[in-house]
């Protein structure tokens, strides 16, 4: 064999087996996933710098917002921009209500209901650690009984099955890298007749100062919302910036 035609069949065999390497990933997909995801219902491939070439359902998920940011979450702008008295409103709140807060943050919103929810019990979950201890930190010097922390995890609330009449969830479903599995593990802890807030930035409006990948439509989120088992009830078009979308079961 001509030393032209070894190198030719050295580099192919470099690349069937870098091929086979990669299974079935996509080109453009650096990340390493297991052997189940690559069998779901997500895409990979390459999208926004912000992104974490991910897909569900046609939209890139977007990279989570580190704890690093926790500042910018007690901005004093926050009321006036968000109007967030109003979307505590919105909520109707009861003082029996037991309600998760998913993605909690630093609280900005958890002891804005823990007073009205007085009887109930107020779930702060995020994944993460400094944003909890920021929470219980808080808890203690205010001396609220009625939050309970919990250490959520990628594809889990970690509430328990039945435990909810509502969950609130402020600009962070479009971070959840596993949206199908939240939106399993939501269902199981919503009672019956509980609904779910979903508040994101409208994609709808172009003059909000939000980064695309960190907005969501209606249409959109209706979609994904319908293909895991719920109904939008009503959106809610009060706030400045966000929609108000109140999801609640599908009827068997």
């Amino acid at each position: 064999m001509s030393k032209s035609s070894l190198i030719k069949t050295l580099i192919v065999s470099i690349l069937l087996f870098t091929t086979s390497c990669k299974g079935q990933t996509p080109p453009g997909f650096e990340k390493n996933i297991d052997d189940g995801e690559q069998n779901s219902e997500y895409v990979y491939k390459s999208g926004s710098i912000n992104g974490i070439g991910k897909w569900y359902q046609g939209r890139e998920i977007a990279h989570v917002m580190g704890f690093q940011g926790m500042e910018w979450l007690e901005r004093p702008e926050r009321e006036k921009e968000e109007n967030v008295s109003l979307l505590i409103k919105n909520m109707n709140i009861q003082p029996k209500d037991d309600i998760a807060d998913i993605g909690a943050g630093s609280g900005y919103h958890v002891f804005k209901m823990a007073p009205l929810a007085k009887e109930g019990t107020v779930y702060a979950i995020d994944i993460q650690p400094e944003m909890l201890q920021a929470i219980e930190t808080k808890r203690k010097a205010l001396d609220l009984k009625n939050i309970e922390l919990i250490q959520g995890a990628e594809k889990t609330t970690n509430l328990p099955a039945n435990s909810v009449d509502k969950i609130l969830m402020v600009d962070v479903y479009h971070e959840f890298s596993f949206p199908v599995e939240m939106l399993a593990s939501m269902k199981e802890a919503l009672r019956n007749n509980g609904q779910i807030y979903m508040i994101e930035y409208r994609l709808e409006d172009s003059n909000i100062p939000i980064k695309t990948i960190h907005k969501m439509s209606e249409e959109q989120t209706v979609k994904e919302f319908e293909a895991n088992g719920f109904v939008l009830q009503e959106n809610i078009s009060n706030l400045p910036w966000q929609h108000c979308m109140v999801f609640v079961h599908a009827p068997e």
